[in-house]
């Protein structure tokens, strides 16, 4: 069922949904080892998709931890509702988060978890999600989003890492993870 989500959202909105097949496993871990998920007090995840990375936060996230995901397909809201029956999550944009973190008392998060395909965006939506993004994040705070392993040779993907490193004070790159398809690495932008 996954894969079939992914296609049909991919060619119904390309700018919205950045591949054709899920993220695996291995980037899961990849991506959330990078956010240090499991030392968090709150974390959020911004475009959860089908839900293969939701499953490894709450998976490794401590008891008591504050997180919720937050996607703009009526789709895949549905399919991460049911891949992970216990996260929270929300049917909006990520630009809105804010409201939820209020809503569940959250002042600031200690890491944000990234799926949006940031260089499929407009200029002006990179820079509405980053801002959002870093406006969340406590000082010290840690943004993950990953790309793939071309994406720095292209002028998006060059675009984009500017857009990082204008924000954060320090952006990081992890190593490949070649078992995705296409293989991808992960940027680690801290506030």
């Amino acid at each position: 069922m996954e894969l079939i989500d992914f296609v049909k959202g991919y060619f119904a909105s390309p700018k919205h949904v950045g591949a054709l097949t899920p993220s695996s496993r291995g980037l899961a871990e990849r991506v959330t080892e990078a956010a240090c998920v499991s030392e968090a007090a709150a974390v959020i995840e911004f475009g959860p998709g089908t839900g293969v990375f939701t499953e490894v936060i709450a998976r490794k996230i401590r008891t008591g931890t504050k997180f919720f995901a937050i996607e703009i397909s009526e789709e895949f809201v549905r399919a991460c509702r049911e891949r992970c029956p216990g996260v929270k999550v929300i049917h909006d944009s990520a630009e809105n988060a804010r409201r939820y973190m209020v809503e569940m008392g959250i002042e600031h998060c200690d890491c944000i978890v990234s799926g949006l395909p940031f260089a499929n965006f407009e200029n002006d939506l990179q820079d509405g999600l980053l801002n959002t993004a870093y406006e969340l994040l406590k000082p010290g705070g840690v943004f993950v989003t990953f790309t793939y392993f071309f994406s720095p040779y292209m002028p998006r993907g060059r675009r984009f890492r500017r857009r990082l490193e204008g924000r954060f004070s320090r952006v990081e790159k992890t190593g490949i993870v070649w078992s995705n398809v296409p293989p991808a690495f992960a940027y680690r932008a801290i506030k």
